[in-house]
């Protein structure tokens, strides 16, 4: 009995499937005219979508290191024990690179950059380019409103306001200058493999030279960036041990100049008085020479360290001009339509005209 019953669900659901099947079939010549209608629509999407050309490079930044054996074996030399055996630690972790590019002081460091188009013999700063980009046409159409209300919105302000200002403000930007920062910064991309450490940085631009230069610029800046922040200590270390030094030196030489000018003045006297007053002087020039001796060794460790905490960043794949563009994907853009329409047109001959018709006479009656 159960074998039975599974062989007539079985053929049941067969009929049902061919019954669907030729339901569908039936109206064959509807699903040719949405169908053809879906390939129109795809072909203007892929075509109205400006070119993106897209580089990327890869960097393999230097991971946590120890202290090189020169300065470990000289800071125990000095009896400075715990510097041999301490470890230097990257306080800026190579994770935090995405949150640097998306954020706006770097994006600044781009905005007046000089970038040059492939289609252009003139150059000009990004911040610039930025507003020759194209885009679809119905962002227009979108946002056609929006420039309506600000343009009666400008016609109340004064002079004074809508005034440009030539120099930038980076603690203040204007809304232009805002959203040219944001233009740029959706241009950046970076990921990080947290195995490796590889770092890629992604540049996507609608001009391949652009695009390139900009992601030359990006990994410079960025090493620039990660360099000063992890050499901040050490640099300030380096210049405060180089300002004892100086004055040290200084105290020295001047001890140094009055021990030989009252040698100078008394080598014919031979009284007590001369004598203390002369290996007074002279104590005074050692303990002098000696502090200025230790600022000097204190200043070529501060050097050495400050060599030290420099990243390196190999670059494994640098910056080419792209020859092909990434995007769009007319293809993918086209498959896409013709699926959704006939997704749409089988389930409205399938479900949707069955439920518009109970609608109708249900709203009649």
């Amino acid at each position: 009995m159960e074998n039975t019953e599974n062989k007539l669900s079985q053929e049941e659901q067969e009929i049902d499937l061919l019954e669907l099947v030729q339901k569908l079939w039936k109206r064959r010549k509807v699903f040719y005219k949405t169908l053809g209608i879906a390939l129109i629509i795809g072909l203007v999407i892929a075509f109205s979508i400006p070119k993106e050309y897209s580089v990327t490079v890869t960097l393999a930044p230097e991971s946590t290191r120890r202290t090189s054996s020169s300065l470990a074996s000289m800071a125990a030399m000095m009896g400075f024990g715990n510097l041999a055996s301490s470890s230097e630690s990257d306080a800026l972790n190579i994770l935090l690179f995405p949150d640097i590019l998306a954020s706006n002081p770097f994006a600044l460091e781009l905005y007046s950059m000089s970038v040059k188009p492939a289609e252009s013999d003139t150059i000009m700063a990004l911040n610039e380019y930025m507003s020759t980009v194209k885009r679809p046409w119905w962002s227009s159409v979108v946002g056609l409103p929006g420039k309506m209300v600000g343009g009666v919105i400008s016609l109340f302000k004064s002079q004074s306001e809508t005034m440009e200002v030539d120099t930038l403000n980076p603690f203040k930007l204007t809304k232009a200058e805002s959203m040219k920062v944001g233009a740029i910064k959706k241009t950046m991309e970076a990921n990080v493999d947290k195995k490796t450490g590889f770092t890629t940085i992604t540049v996507t631009m609608q001009d391949p030279e652009v695009a390139a230069a900009v992601a030359d610029s990006v990994v410079a800046k960025l090493q620039d960036y990660v360099t000063a922040y992890r050499t901040k200590k050490a640099a300030g270390d380096c210049e405060y041990w180089e300002k004892l030094y100086k004055e040290k030196q200084t105290e020295y030489y001047e001890a140094q100049q009055k021990y030989a000018n009252y040698v100078d003045e008394n080598k014919n006297l031979f009284t007590q008085r001369s004598k203390i007053e002369g290996e007074r002087l002279q104590n005074e020039m050692n303990l002098a020479y000696q502090i200025y001796n230790q600022m000097a060794t204190q200043l070529q460790m501060a050097q050495g360290k400050l060599q030290e905490a420099k990243p390196v960043f190999a670059v494994v794949e640098p910056a080419t001009v792209p020859l092909y563009p990434v995007a769009p994907r007319k293809m993918v853009i086209l498959v896409g339509c013709l699926f959704l329409a006939f997704i749409g047109t089988a389930g409205w001959i399938l479900f949707g005209e069955d439920i518009w018709k109970k609608l109708n006479n249900s709203s009649i009656n």
